[in-house]
């Protein structure tokens, strides 16, 4: 073959092999783009999960707006609060400067106390939060439009804005606030606070774990603090975990009881002296009777605690073995029966080197689709609903199902044997699975996403809608929505 031959037919062999890669790598490119403003509502595909596609029974809610299903429109708030959002320097209770949000101006935010059958009535405040800012009621079960999920319930709250939430406190328990607007950098940044829905008991104390600018502190104060709590107190330590990875906390100095996970009580809880892992987002309430020495909360390690007593007790770590909540306890009626389910979904966790609207990585994947063509999982009002959650990205992920409390009904296989484990914030390690159950009785849509928050930010989640609603709102655009 002639040399000019060669080299055209050589050019030639090279243009293919370029256009072999470069034209799958386009289309990957370009079906990795996110629009710009779209309908979550419409976003990814339906999965029914074996039941009907069709409304069936739900014929006199078909085309339910997010926006009608609101907390009580009238009545006098039993607890009425103003919140202010700033971007600011501030200062933590043990001294550090941090540059970032405030509600109130302090981080943590203040505590919200109501009892149960209260009417809350929040009005929430943008100051200075340029990007927007919400507030979302973690582990509430409030009325979807009083969710707080910018571009899903509501507009992100502008600079110079207000938006006013209203629920019934229904449900005992310890629960926190935080922004659902670029949530990975506003809640990172201290945009959150505590909520209980109790009466105060002279024994109780609020732990709030945050982490900021790398350094981990306790109701905003690094080091080792304590609270002046007499002996021979019941004492109950809410324990709220706002950081974006797992904890070990626990108390040190006598033994103590798991009382309530995620705001729902443990059935039959019994005397531990073992360490409990608190997922990011979660919430854990322990009890015991105060020492004549005083007992000490540990955060991770014993430099960050908070002694509990009437003296400052010893320092210690926590122990090596850890709670188990899948036999922990008594067992208790659920309530209803998981074994006939209406519903049955698969929430498989993944992860694949691609694309996400046009950045090539690695990319968190639920049931092998990148966001935003990831599962709907579609449901009417009523209906049981039992889902298994497998993971196989690598990396452990905190689970947040907004707006329900799901029963654990087995873990890698072995059936749950102990108290009802109630959760909103369930943390599913690589190579875990767990199967789950709930009823279905809170219409509207709601986030289905990992509580790591930069995670959820990475595309990890997705949506549980009940069938015939429809938002109004929509991410991006105009109303520059961000719900990671």
């Amino acid at each position: 073959m002639p040399e000019v031959k060669k080299r055209k037919w050589g050019r030639l062999v090279a243009l293919g092999v370029t256009l072999a890669v470069l034209v799958p790598l386009g289309y990957l490119w370009v079906t990795s783009l996110v629009p710009g403003s779209y309908n979550p509502a419409e976003m990814g595909y339906a999965d029914y999960g074996g039941g009907p596609s069709s409304m069936g029974h739900m014929d006199h809610m078909q085309g339910m707006s997010v926006a009608d299903l609101t907390g009580p429109k009238t009545g006098t708030p039993d607890v009425n609060v103003t919140l202010i959002a700033r971007n600011q320097k501030y200062q933590l209770a043990s001294g550090e400067t941090v540059d970032g949000y405030t509600v109130n101006g302090t981080s943590p935010g203040p505590l919200i106390r109501a009892k149960v059958g209260d009417l809350v009535q929040v009005t929430f405040v943008n100051e200075s939060v340029k990007d927007g800012a919400t507030l979302h009621w973690h582990g509430i079960d409030v009325p979807n439009a009083e969710d707080g999920v910018a571009g899903v319930t509501q507009d992100a709250v502008p600079v110079g804005g207000k938006h006013v939430y209203r629920f019934k406190a229904e449900q005992a328990g310890t629960y926190w606030y935080h922004s659902h607007q670029v949530s990975s950098d506003e809640v990172k940044g201290g945009l959150f606070g505590p909520v209980v829905i109790a009466p105060a008991t002279p024994g109780e104390v609020i732990a709030t774990i945050h982490t900021y600018d790398g350094k981990r502190t306790i109701n905003g104060r690094s080091g080792a603090g304590r609270v002046d709590v007499p002996a021979g107190t019941r004492a109950r330590v809410r324990v709220i975990n706002t950081d974006n990875a797992i904890l070990r906390v626990g108390l040190v100095g006598t033994p103590y009881k798991v009382v309530a996970v995620d705001g729902a009580d443990v059935h039959g809880p019994t005397p531990v002296s073992a360490a409990y892992a608190l997922p990011a987002g979660g919430r854990v309430d322990l009890e015991a009777l105060v020492p004549a020495g005083g007992m000490r909360l540990v955060a991770g390690t014993s430099s960050l605690s908070l002694g509990i007593g009437p003296a400052d007790p010893p320092t210690g770590d926590l122990p090596a073995d850890t709670v188990d909540l899948l036999n922990y306890g008594t067992p208790a009626p659920l309530g209803f029966d998981p074994s006939k389910p209406n519903r049955t979904f698969d929430y498989r966790i993944g992860r694949s080197a691609g694309f996400l609207d046009g950045k090539p990585g690695l990319w968190w994947t639920i049931n092998g689709h990148k966001f935003p063509d990831v599962p709907m999982f579609m449901v009417a009002e009523g209906d049981v609903v039992r889902m298994k959650i497998s993971n196989t990205s690598g990396q452990s992920h905190p689970m947040h199902l907004h707006g329900h409390h799901a029963v654990v009904l087995s873990r890698n296989g072995v059936a749950a044997t102990g108290s009802p484990w109630w959760t909103d914030t369930l943390e599913v390690g690589n190579k875990e699975t767990y199967e789950i159950a709930f009823v279905a009785n809170n219409p509207g849509l709601w986030m289905d996403h990992c509580h790591n928050l930069p995670h959820a930010s990475q595309g990890l989640m997705t949506h549980l809608m009940y069938e015939g609603t429809t938002t109004p709102y929509r991410v991006g655009g105009t109303s520059h929505n961000k719900p990671e």
